[in-house]
This record gives structure tokens, sequence and C-alpha cells, in this order.
């Protein structure tokens, strides 16, 4: 793969495959780092506010920092010679603004999109169930007509996550390539 190192930003709805997708690829790389946007999320103690369908002022302002959080992390990583996977629900014109926060290049965008059907039945299917009090529907109408169509989307409905990694890995240059 890459010789010098890259970032590459993988994001889609809940239950998109994001997080075994994002470690596949990082053990494909040399120096590697899985950066888990979620992390800085759960290190809130006291006064997280969960997302919503309707999100509060102060919803966005957490999903902000953590977003702007995650960029920092991975441009320290990057700055030190890793290669960097970044992971996390970033949809709507969240991921044009995740783009410009991460300062560091060349800059991947992944977009994992599967049926909706199908991220039901595997939300349906974890421990642990929804994003905060959001319909997977919600997120997947954002993901669809107010996300930008940046990066390459791949549809992984059918294909299993090592068939998704081969997708992204020769699709990089063509079209997840951020200029």
């Amino acid at each position: 793969m890459e010789k010098e190192n890259a970032i590459y930003l993988i994001t889609g709805v809940m239950a998109a495959g994001k997080s075994t997708i994002a470690q596949l690829l990082s053990e494909r790389l040399e120096k590697s780092v899985h950066v888990r946007g979620d992390v800085f999320r759960k290190m809130i103690v006291n006064g997280e506010v969960q997302m919503s369908d309707t999100p509060s002022k102060e919803a966005l302002e957490q999903l902000l920092l953590r977003h702007r959080l995650a960029a920092k992390a991975a441009d320290m990583y990057f700055e030190s010679g890793f290669n960097v996977v970044v992971q996390d629900v970033i949809i709507g014109p969240m991921l044009g603004d995740m783009v410009e926060f991460i300062k560091s290049r060349p800059l991947y965008v992944i977009v994992l999109a599967p049926r909706p059907d199908i991220i039901a039945a595997r939300e349906f299917s974890r421990p642990k169930k929804g994003y905060g009090k959001i319909e997977i529907l919600s997120l997947e109408k954002v993901l669809q007509t107010e996300t930008p169509r940046i990066g390459l989307w791949i549809d992984s409905s059918h294909i299993t996550p090592e068939e998704t990694v081969e997708e992204i890995i020769s699709g990089l240059d063509k079209e997840a390539k951020i200029t």
C-alpha cells in the first residue's frame, strides 16, 4: 500500500461496519494507528448530552468537539510518522468540516453506505442498541441527502469486510483522495 504515511477517514451510519473495516485497514498498513472517534465521547464523565433526531445545541457542540479531538489526534500521529485510520459517524455537513479539521495530507475519505435493511439487521444483532436516541432511518436520510458526495462511497451490503478493504485499497487514488 502507501509508502508515505496518510490519513484514512472512515465514516457511515451506526452499524455500517466502520470499526471492523477501520481495524482491518489499520492492520494492512505499516506503522498504523486506529483512532476511534467515539472514545472521546466515552471520556466524558459527567455532562454528556446524547445525540437525538433533533439534537440540542449542546449535543451538537459535544459532537463537534469530538470530531476536532479526533482530527487533532490524527494529525499528531501523522506528524509522528504513523498511518492513521480515523473512524466515527461523521455525516451531513460535518463531513466537510472534518475534512477541514484534519490538516495533514494525503487524506482519504471512505463512506460506508450499506442498505438500510442491512444496517437495521446489524444494529438489531448488537448487544448495545442505538446511537443515542437516533433512529437508523434518520441517520440514513442525513447520509443520503445532506452528506457531501466526497471520497469513495461503498455499498458494503453484500461484500465481506475483507472485500470492502480491498475495494478501499483499489479506490484510494481514483476516488477516495481529498486534495
